[in-house]
């Protein structure tokens, strides 16, 4: 059940999404040759120790992991594409680094993801990137009052299918709220028109990941999803409420 939230409660998620774009917008300028990526999770840490909230991937257990996720944040490295495990890897030049972070703030839940390139980009690496967030900008679109949830899905595939990218169907988004994950899952690719009604009020984490492969496997960690060529993949995320026009989005500084 996807719950409507209130005036309130919406400005709650809207203060926990502010924390979330600050937050990412520090780690994403950290990013840079030689940077180990535990000092980024370090960081994260601190920051979420000192604002008073509470990281919802600390501890977090589902059936698709390997026992608790004991860090801060989600570090999806070159091939990784979701769930990146932080491991004491420093980055070199030209690598393809996935932010992905949600924490609970007074009860309430932000979650977003930016992917930002070390040094030197690659041109594939780039056009990766902004295809994703071009379909993010799709998707929220889509998240209008009205709408079925199959329009968010088909915005985001669409975006793909223009860039030449499969996506992948089994991980995307998800309902958020007092929760980081609730029961609605929202694929990146799927049929307009179908789907659950939008209305005003409801709470989504809209996020299209794209790789050079829509198969993926997890990696050695038990977390890591990679893809199974080795081709990179990029990760763009807004946590957004349905409004009449189109999604607002919560997840920024």
């Amino acid at each position: 059940m996807v719950e409507i939230k209130t005036v309130s409660e919406i400005a709650k998620m809207r203060e926990a999404g502010r924390l979330v774009a600050t937050i990412l917008e520090d780690l994403s300028g950290m990013v840079e040759p030689g940077v180990n990526l535990m000092e980024l999770e370090y960081r994260c840490r601190e920051m979420i120790r000192e604002s008073g909230a509470e990281s919802c991937y600390w501890d977090y257990d589902p059936d698709f992991g390997d026992g608790p996720f004991r860090n801060t944040v989600c570090l999806s490295l070159n091939d990784g594409a979701l769930h990146g495990l932080p491991h004491p890897t420093v980055l070199a030049d030209g690598d393809l680094l996935s932010i992905d972070l949600a924490l609970s703030l007074d009860g309430w839940c932000g979650d977003s993801a930016v992917s930002v390139i070390a040094g030197t980009p690659r041109e594939d690496d780039e056009r990766l990137i902004e295809a994703t967030l071009v379909a993010l900008d799709a998707g929220i679109s889509a998240a209008k009052a009205g709408n079925r949830l199959g329009d968010i899905s088909h915005a985001i595939g669409t975006v793909a299918e223009d860039y030449g990218i499969r996506p992948n169907a089994e991980y995307g988004g998800h309902d958020i709220g007092r929760h980081m994950h609730g029961d609605l899952v929202i694929p990146n690719v799927g049929r307009a028109h179908r789907g659950l009604t939008l209305r005003e009020g409801m709470t989504f984490a809209i996020e299209p990941w794209f790789a050079g492969t829509h198969l993926v496997e997890v990696g050695d960690d038990g977390w890591t999803v990679v893809t199974v060529d080795g081709s990179r993949a990029a990760h763009s995320e807004h946590t957004v409420v349905v409004r009449p026009g189109g999604g607002e989005i919560l997840t920024v500084a």
